[in-house]
């Protein structure tokens, strides 16, 4: 239900308003058209490597969760929907492009943590980026989702707490297509 709802908004957001401060009214066909092309551009296809139905497993091999990445809001947005196998915590993301600003940005909701980062391909993998603040003082949160030419995806979250002097590793997982 609460994924239903964060797609319905984001497809609200997206095509039935336009976007110039707050909101003048509902979009014209014309506009909902153009918005719609824009999300087409090369750009907001940068992440398409990671659309899937994967089963994650960890540098063991052990099987930690599924994850569902889909397209969402007439193809402006990417939907995290993961499941951990240990037990049954689930997050969720939103990603997408931003033109005016020329990087990606994620939303993350999932087991007590909220994260928002930026970023976008460096050496040919998506990396996103973010501070959050917990009891300790200020993390920073390094998140890379890299293409394997056998189609699979590696990613690894790394945080660090000297402002990315150091990095410590969070999660390193294998997605491969279920």
């Amino acid at each position: 239900m609460r994924i239903t709802i964060i797609a319905a908004l984001a497809l609200f957001v997206a095509v039935g308003f336009r976007f110039t401060g707050f909101t003048d009214g509902p979009a014209t066909a014309a506009e909902q058209d153009e918005i719609v092309a824009a999300c087409q551009a090369p750009e907001h296809r940068q992440f398409d490597f990671w659309l899937g139905d994967w089963q994650v497993t960890d540098t063991a091999g052990q099987v930690v969760g599924t994850n569902q990445i889909t397209r969402v809001a007439s193809g402006c947005g990417v939907l995290e929907n993961w499941r951990s196998a240990n037990n049954g915590n689930e997050g969720t993301s939103l990603n997408g492009y931003d033109p005016r600003a020329g990087v990606w940005r994620q939303t993350w909701y999932g087991f007590g943590l909220h994260l928002d980062l930026e970023g976008g391909i460096e050496d040919g993998r998506m990396v996103l980026s973010g501070e959050r603040q917990t009891q300790q003082g200020k993390v920073v949160d390094r998140i890379s989702w890299t293409p394997l030419d056998d189609g699979r995806v590696h990613q690894v979250w790394e945080a660090s707490q000297d402002d990315g002097k150091t990095w410590g590793v969070l999660f390193d997982g294998m997605y491969a297509p279920r």
